[in-house]
């Protein structure tokens, strides 16, 4: 091995390590799953950024600027509009009401057990994507320095991961998450200025840029242009990207985690202006990536990437790479301790009687059983595009988002609306994705009867087709419509308690 695989391997033993000693605070479950409500302003804004610039944010964004276009960086503006519109409108809520995951409003607001359930469901279809992709990430970059088996390098990533949520908890990745930010924009930026003038200043990379663009086959003014991926591509990649945050349960577990409630709206503020600069970054390398080595899409294209590092140099390379580590790390553990934080409070009835030490007990078995089936599908599955595969998942949680609106802003939200509301948009969302994936190929085109006809649909509809759009618009619709159509009236009680708890929005976008 040379130098650059001994940076990434270092860095991969120091922070299973560093999980390892900050365990040593981590006392109870409120330590662990929030960090005992200690986090001042920075410390919060790294670790929530944290949660947006994983391997989606680094290699997603890069893989897809390769592929497709510069028009992928719409996704660090969605980045801090999503941290932003959580900081605003839910942190503060999140907080008054003292939740551990998202779906314990229905639970505090109609006792819906079942609305608790569906939404858990929901975000846990996001949450197996990103605890999917994060492993596949390290195993790629770790394959492509050592050239060791992909599935070796997704047993160290999924370790690393696991071994760095149980030991770490909350506190542990927003500590960790200052450094590893650090790393990954400086890092990344400084390793992109170098093969930049590695390849002869930024002319030189436009010119080569146009001519692999030529050489593949590809519209040179639509991949420079930041809407040449269209605009309905634009608009559901801030449905999925954006719309779904609300119901991202990790962003729970940080509004409790502020030792004051007045460092919630400045910490999410903040944390989305650093999440905002990742996918920049990202976008560079894919430009200097693509003029370096073609456009290539999936597993190839994201190896031409920790090629680029390597070329700059092996300590630089090694630096680069290990950013790319950090980022997987920032967001992959938090995720991860949502999961299961998820998987115990809202599947497991009982754990509302567990004393702390046990809630503890189960929170990091489930860690390690969770992380482990995901390293499981990472190491099974091929995927041509990281961003792609996570916006999906994103797009899945935009439905329960729309309810918990509906129930902190619209006080007459019935239980059975915002039930039927979500799974309606889950379902149609669902759907949608699984005929597209069916039956848009061209080899449809003339096979005839419904996989023609869904194919002709696909070609009407052209990016509209995205089930983004679906998973926004049922539930907007569904959820008002059966309120008005079946109110309910022995609810009053409950009611009263629930907001009154919650308080109302100020101008000042505090709530009293």
């Amino acid at each position: 091995m040379g130098l650059t695989a001994y940076v990434i391997l270092g860095y991969l033993a120091f922070f299973a390590a560093a999980g390892i000693y900050i365990s040593r605070g981590n006392r109870s479950s409120a330590d662990w799953a929030i960090g005992g409500g200690s986090l001042g302003v920075f410390m919060l804004a790294f670790g929530v950024a944290g949660t947006r610039i994983g391997g989606a944010g680094t290699y997603g964004v890069a893989g897809d600027v390769i592929s497709e276009g510069i028009g992928h960086l719409w996704y660090g503006v969605n980045s801090f509009a999503a941290l932003a519109m959580v900081g605003l409108f839910f942190a503060i809520p999140y907080r008054r009401l003292k939740l551990s995951s998202v779906g314990e409003v229905f639970d505090r607001r109609f006792g819906s057990r079942r609305c608790q359930s569906l939404t858990s469901l929901c975000v846990q279809a996001e949450y197996l994507v990103v605890n999917i992709i994060e492993p596949y990430v390290i195993a790629t970059i770790v394959t492509g320095v050592t050239g060791w088996p992909f599935g070796v390098g997704v047993i160290i990533g999924g370790s690393v991961i696991v071994l760095f949520t149980v030991t770490g908890g909350l506190k542990g990745t927003a500590i960790t998450n200052v450094v590893h930010c650090a790393v990954i924009i400086f890092g990344l930026a400084f390793v992109g200025f170098t093969a930049m003038d590695n390849l002869g200043g930024w002319s030189e990379v436009v010119s080569r840029s146009d001519a692999m663009l030529t050489l593949a086959g590809k519209d040179i003014p639509s991949w420079w242009s930041f809407t040449g991926i269209g605009w309905a591509t634009i608009i559901a990649l801030f449905i999925s990207a954006t719309i779904h945050t609300p119901a991202a349960s990790v962003y729970a577990n940080y509004a409790s985690s502020a030792s004051k409630q007045e460092y919630l709206i400045p910490g999410f503020i903040l944390a989305g202006c650093i999440a905002a600069l990742m996918p920049v970054v990202a976008g560079f390398i894919g430009i200097l990536t693509m003029a370096s080595y073609g456009s290539e899409n999936g597993l190839s294209g994201y190896l031409n990437i920790a090629q680029l590092a390597i070329d700059s140099g092996p300590l630089i390379g090694g630096i680069a790479l290990a950013a790319v580590l950090a980022a997987v790390i920032s967001s992959g553990a938090p995720i991860l301790l949502g999961s299961a934080t998820m998987l115990v409070n809202d599947w497991i009835p009982a754990s509302k009687d567990y004393s702390s030490d046990k809630k503890l007990r189960v929170y990091k078995i489930v860690t390690i059983i969770y992380g482990s089936s995901a390293a499981f599908c990472a190491w099974f599955f091929n995927f041509g595009s990281v961003l792609q595969f996570l916006l999906l998942g994103f797009a899945m949680v935009v439905p329960p988002a729309i309810a918990i609106t509906y129930v902190f802003y619209w006080k007459r939200t019935t239980e059975q609306a915002a039930f039927w509301g979500i799974l309606t948009g889950f379902v149609g969302g669902l759907t949608m994705w699984i005929l597209n994936r069916s039956f848009a190929g061209a080899e449809n085109a003339d096979v005839g009867g419904f996989a023609q006809f869904w194919y002709e649909i696909c070609q009407f509809l052209g990016e509209w087709r995205d089930p983004s759009f679906l998973t926004l618009l049922i539930p907007i619709v569904v959820i008002p419509l059966i309120t008005v159509l079946s109110p309910r009236k022995d609810d009053q009680e409950r009611s009263d308690e629930f907001y009154s708890k919650l308080g109302r929005i100020q101008r000042n976008f505090d709530w009293a």
